[in-house]
């Protein structure tokens, strides 16, 4: 090998490393401006900071493997051959052969001891994202090489090996971690301004920076936080998950009673379906204690307003196609105005085809150039997403759809 390789796997303890690159995730969790992290959407800063703290552990292309040379060189001889020059060094032409492997992962890693080692570590050079094996001799031999340099390979992938099970265990813990420090940190926030409310004084406010981005790191592509709008962070009202879950609850219920009735709702539009849901909802809300009713204003919804905000809106809509259903997607988030506001489609089958209508639904709204991510929810008919704000990434809304096969004929006439 090159005399100006280095010993790999050697330069510091993995765990150690690994361990201190977590307590550093939730060092920049503390460190991050107060109005930031509750103005943020916490999904979205989650993801960031855990695709900035793992790893990616090492694997090789051995596919790729390509060899730089041969050049001759100067090989400085010590030792025996150089006593045989009668010399204590004695340099003499020779060949050099470089492999270079190409491969995935940190850089780091090839530094890093495993918790299992042994005291004969293979030696190469790592540049950028290759790893340079380079072999010197007078007399280089094609299968003499060829048997040195898969040796080096097998080290090499042996201690990657010892590697993987604490490069996993790392990042597969790290998203725990983070959610944790971002939950816990976002707790107490709030708990402190709601201690200063209770005071009855106004707050001086301090000047903050626009956005925060996070610094560079090294050996990963660039990685930025999510940006947040300028300004002091503002409580919003928020309908607590228990009440999204009744009221839905509520609207299913008053449906399977149009399922079971299709003649009694047959020739009813929209509007009037709406009209239908309105009763028992204002029926368990109306007179709560925090004033909270149904209504509904334009044409088609169905809201739940707090201070002059919209915090649950939901659409009442016969499907009438991709475009409609996209459409309506559009109307609810133009009607959407506060981060965590929970919606709803309440959409009615008069088509023959019921499956092939649900089919479409989540594809269609995964594909809405708003959405985030898919949520878990029980039912064949019932789907559950997340979505952003039209002009806001950070601020997002639960959209659940609701769909109900509703016949605008008589049983009897369905199938003529």
């Amino acid at each position: 090998m090159s005399d100006d390789s280095e010993l790999l796997f050697v330069q510091g303890d993995l765990a150690a490393t690994l361990g201190n690159s977590k307590a550093k995730a939730v060092e920049e969790v503390a460190s991050l401006d107060r109005n930031y992290l509750l103005k943020v959407s916490e999904q979205d800063l989650i993801d960031s900071l855990t695709a900035k703290y793992q790893v990616q552990p090492i694997e090789l292309e051995r596919e790729s493997i390509v060899a730089d040379g041969p050049r001759d060189v100067d090989i400085t001889h010590r030792g025996e051959m150089a006593f045989e020059y009668d010399q204590e060094e004695v340099t003499i032409r020779g060949t050099a052969l470089t492999i270079i492997v190409p491969f995935h992962g940190d850089p780091m890693l090839l530094r890093l001891r495993p918790s299992t080692f042994n005291f004969n570590p293979p030696r190469g050079r790592i540049i950028g994202q290759e790893l340079h094996l380079e072999f010197r001799g007078q007399d280089l031999k094609g299968e003499q090489l060829k048997r040195e340099y898969e040796r080096v390979l097998a080290d090499v992938e042996q201690y990657v090996s010892w590697q993987r099970g604490t490069v996993d265990a790392h990042n597969q813990s790290m998203r725990a971690t983070i959610t944790q420090a971002v939950t816990q940190r976002k707790a107490k926030l709030k708990k402190d301004m709601d201690l200063v409310a209770s005071l009855g004084i106004p707050v001086r406010r301090r000047e903050i920076p626009d956005t925060f981005v996070a610094p560079q790191v090294r050996r990963k592509p660039k990685i930025e936080l999510p940006k947040v709008a300028a300004g002091p962070y503002k409580p919003e009202p928020v309908l607590a998950d228990e009440h999204y879950e009744f009221i839905l609850k509520v609207i299913q219920n008053m449906t399977l009673v149009m399922e079971r009735s299709p003649t009694a709702f047959a020739k009813m539009e929209e509007e009037h379906l709406r009209h239908h849901f309105l009763v028992p909802l204002n029926g368990h809300f109306e007179g709560d204690a925090t004033g909270e009713t149904f209504n509904y204003h334009g044409k088609t919804d169905i809201l739940i307003r707090h201070k002059g905000r919209n915090v649950f809106i939901a659409e009442c809509k016969i499907w009438h196609g991709d475009k409609a259903f996209t459409a309506t997607i559009d109307q609810l988030l133009g009607y959407t105005s506060w981060r965590d506001t929970k919606t709803a489609i309440i959409l009615f089958n008069r088509n023959r085809d019921f499956s092939a209508v649900l089919a479409k639904i989540a594809q269609l709204v995964k594909a809405h150039p708003n959405h985030k991510r898919e949520l878990p929810i029980e039912g064949e008919t019932c789907f559950r997403h997340v979505l952003h704000h039209r002009d806001d990434k950070n601020r997002e809304l639960i959209l659940t759809v609701l769909a109900f096969d509703v016949p605008s004929q008589k049983p009897e006439e369905a199938g003529a």
